[in-house]
C-alpha cells in the first residue's frame, strides 16, 4: 500500500507536497520521493526512510517549480530498495514521471512486451516502472509535439486495455501539466480537490485520500471514478474524461478496514462512520454467539486502527471501554513492517499495558483483524501478564483467508493463520479464551451507506477469494508465494543502486 499526491498551483509546491505526503505517511514507511518542475526542468529527491527523514531543508530548497507529484511506499511488488523509491522518470516522450498506487497483475508479461515489441528497457523489478512505460509509449506513439487533453486520455485509454489489476496513478509530463487516473474497477482510492490562490487563480491537487486535501486548505471535489482521468495543463485548465470501457465499482474493503485514516472519506463514504458501524455488527455477532451473559467486564482496544470499532462495539455491549494499551508513535505500522521477527518484536516495543484495567478483569481485546497471527498472540500474553483473569480477542474483520494482489503486501496462504483453520483452532494458537471474527456480509452492510448508491460491492479478496479482475489463477498465486513469502524476502539479495545526494536536476543529471 503506497500513497500519492500531485499538486498543479501558481506557486512553489515543495512544501504543499511535503506537507502532504506527511499527511499520507500512514500508507508507506519505507520510501519517499518527490519531483517537481520548473521551465521545463525535473528536480527529484527520493530515498528510503520517513518523509521527516528523506526531505531536508538542502533538499527543499532544491525542489522548485509550482508542479509536482509526491509518493510515500511500502514494499509490494519488487524490493525495499531506494533505488524502486517513486517517482519514477522516462525521458521519452516529453520526460514523464509518475507515482503508482497498486498493483499490476499482469506486469512480468507486459514488461516482456515493452522489451519486445515497444523496445523499452526496465531498470527495476517495480510494476510502477511498467505502467510508466506502457503510459510513455501510448503517448509516444501519437508523434505530437504539443499534446492535447484528448490525447492523453486516449493514452490512459490504452493503459487500461493492457495493464490489469489495481492502481491509483499521478504523473506529470514535463511542460504539459499534471494527470491523474485510477483503475477500471476502482480498487485503489483517488481524489481531487482545487483552491483559489492570492493570485486567484485555481490550484488543484490529487491524492490518495482526502486528509491530504483538506488539511492543505483545499476543498475536496470528488473522487475519481473507477477508469476515469483527469488532467490539469500547464496553464491550470482542468479536463476530465471516461478512458474504461466498463468501469465499475469494487474498491478494496481494506482500505476502510485498515489501511485509511479514519477522518478520511474514500468514495463518498466516511471511513470513521464506517468503522463506528463495523464496532455496532460485530457488538450484534458477540451477543448472537455468546448471549447476554458474555462475561465481559471491559474492552480494550488495539490502538490505533480498532479504536473506533471498540468504542461502538463497548456501547452497544453496555461495557466499560478502556485504554488499556500505551502506544509509542516512534514505532511504525507493524502491519507492514517487512520480516516476521521484525514485527514480533515491534509489537512490545510499541505498546505497553496499563496493568490497573486489566488486573483481576475479563478483558475484550479489539483489533481491526488478524493476519499472521503472532502480534495477537504477543498481546494476549501481554494481556495476562498484566493480571487480566481472562482474555477474550475479537476481530473487527473477518477472517483473512487469502493473499492479497492489488497492492497490499500481505503474507502468502500458508503464512495466513485463518487460511486453513478454524475459529477454534485459531483461537488455541493465540491464546485466547474466546474469540469471534466479524461475518463478511456485515462488514460490507457497515461500510454501504444510501447516499452513495453506486458503491454496492467491494474487493474482498483476500475474505472470500474472489479476485475482481478475473485474472488470477492457481499457478499465479503459486509463483506470488514463491517471491513474496518472508522466507523469499530474506532470502533475496537486491543491489541497491541509490541516486542519493541531495535532489538530481533530472535533466542535466547534476546534484542540487
Amino acid at each position: 500500500m503506497c500513497g500519492v499526491v500531485g499538486i498543479a498551483g501558481k506557486s512553489p509546491v515543495n512544501q504543499l507536497l511535503f506537507d502532504a505526503l506527511t499527511m499520507l505517511q500512514h500508507r508507506g514507511q519505507d520510501a519517499a520521493g518527490m519531483v517537481t518542475c520548473e521551465n521545463d526542468r525535473l528536480f527529484l529527491r527520493k530515498d528510503n526512510g520517513l518523509v521527516r527523514d528523506v526531505f531536508h531543508t538542502r533538499h527543499m530548497r532544491a525542489l522548485r517549480g509550482n508542479y509536482g507529484i509526491g509518493h510515500v511506499r511500502y514494499p509490494t511488488a519488487g524490493s525495499s530498495s531506494s533505488a524502486e523509491a517513486q517517482p519514477f522518470y522516462v525521458n521519452s516522450p516529453y520526460g514523464i514521471t509518475l507515482a503508482h498506487n497498486g498493483n499490476l497483475t499482469n506486469a512480468d508479461e507486459i514488461r516482456h512486451s515493452l522489451f519486445e515489441t515497444d523496445l523499452r528497457h526496465m531498470n527495476t523489478d517495480s510494476d510502477s516502472e511498467v505502467l510508466l512505460n506502457v503510459f510513455a509509449h501510448e503517448l509516444q506513439k501519437l508523434r505530437t509535439l504539443h499534446p492535447t487533453a484528448e490525447d492523453i486520455f486516449y493514452a490512459v485509454h490504452r493503459v487500461h486495455q493492457r495493464c490489469r489489476g489495481a492502481y491509483g496513478v499521478v504523473a506529470m509530463i514535463t511542460g504539459q501539466g499534471l494527470v491523474a487516473f485510477r483503475d477500471p474497477n476502482g480498487i485503489r482510492p483517488l481524489i481531487y480537490g482545487s483552491r483559489q490562490s492570492e493570485c486567484g487563480k485555481t490550484e488543484y491537487i490529487v491524492a490518495s485520500e482526502s486528509v491530504a486535501i483538506t488539511a492543505l486548505g483545499f476543498k475536496v471535489e470528488r473522487d475519481i471514478e473507477p477508469g476515469e482521468a483527469i488532467y490539469i495543463d500547464i496553464n491550470g485548465n482542468l479536463f476530465t474524461k471516461q478512458c474504461a470501457k466498463d468501469p465499475k465499482y469494487f474498491p478494496c474493503i481494506f482500505e476502510y478496514v485498515y489501511f485509511a485514516r479514519p477522518d478520511a472519506i474514500i468514495d463518498g463514504i466516511s471511513v470513521y462512520k464506517a468503522r463506528l458501524k463495523m464496532g455496532e455488527k460485530l457488538a450484534h455477532h458477540i451477543l448472537k454467539e455468546w448471549g447476554e451473559a458474555h462475561d465481559i467486564d471491559v474492552v480494550i482496544p488495539i490502538p490505533d486502527t480498532s479504536r473506533t470499532s471498540a468504542l461502538e462495539l463497548a456501547n452497544v455491549l453496555g461495557v466499560k471501554f478502556r485504554e488499556g494499551f500505551m502506544k509509542n508513535r516512534y514505532i511504525g505500522r507493524t502491519f507492514i513492517m517487512p520480516g516476521q521477527q521484525q514485527r514480533k518484536k515491534s509489537v512490545r516495543q510499541k505498546l505497553n499495558p496499563v496493568e490497573l484495567e486489566f488486573k483481576g478483569k475479563n478483558v475484550l481485546l479489539v483489533d481491526d483483524s488478524i493476519v499472521r497471527g503472532t502480534t495477537c498472540n504477543e498481546i494476549i500474553q501481554m494481556a495476562r501478564d498484566a493480571g487480566a483473569k481472562k482474555v477474550f480477542f475479537a476481530s473487527a474483520a473477518p477472517m483473512v483467508k487469502y493473499p492479497n494482489v492489488y497492492g497490499i503486501d500481505m503474507p502468502v496462504k500458508a503464512e495466513l493463520i485463518a487460511s486453513d483453520r478454524t475459529v477454534e483452532e485459531i483461537r488455541e494458537i493465540i491464546g485466547a479464551d474466546r474469540l469471534v471474527f466479524q461475518e463478511l456480509d456485515d462488514l460490507k452492510d457497515a461500510i454501504r451507506i444510501p447516499k452513495v448508491p453506486e458503491v454496492q460491492e467491494f474487493d474482498c479478496s483476500v475474505f472470500d477469494g474472489h479476485y475482481v479482475t478475473g485474472d488470477i489463477d492457481l499457478e499465479y498465486l503459486t509463483e506470488l508465494e514463491q517471491n513474496r513469502s518472508d522466507q523469499a524476502k530474506k532470502e533475496n539479495k537486491y543491489i541497491d543502486v541509490n541516486i542519493d545526494a541531495a535532489s538530481v536536476d533530472l535533466t542535466g543529471v547534476t546534484e542540487a
